[in-house]
């Protein structure tokens, strides 16, 4: 079986920074693209940035210049470095990824970690 759990998520002012982190655990043969996405609340579930297994990137317009999607494939994890937050950029977030198991694409999501950004 495999995981996806995330961290980092909490509540800070307009303007802060955090970073969010999603490790991958279990039987894992290779990790292809990796993604954030976001739900606010009575919203539908938006993607935030994804990268490939090579490293090549793409954001949401929204967070263009803001934030920033990296990953350690040594490590399994994925991060989203997330700068200048607004109000509007609270949701909770999720990861995604397309994982190869037993020569097999499976499609996760992690359970989600709530981002709050007050006024």
């Amino acid at each position: 079986q495999v995981q996806l759990v995330e961290s980092g998520g909490g509540l800070v002012q307009a303007g802060e920074s955090l970073r969010l982190s999603c490790a991958a655990s279990g039987t894992i043969f290779s990790i292809n693209a990796m993604a954030w996405y976001r739900q606010a609340p009575g919203k539908q579930r938006e993607v935030v940035a994804g990268i490939t297994s090579v490293g090549s990137t793409n954001y949401a317009d929204s967070v263009k210049g803001r934030f920033t999607i990296s990953r350690d494939n040594a490590k399994n994890t994925v991060y989203l470095q997330m700068n200048s937050l607004k109000p509007e950029d609270t949701a909770v977030y999720y990861c995604n990824a397309f994982i190869t198991r037993y020569k097999t694409l499976y499609d996760y999501w992690g359970q989600g970690t709530q981002v709050t950004v007050s006024s």
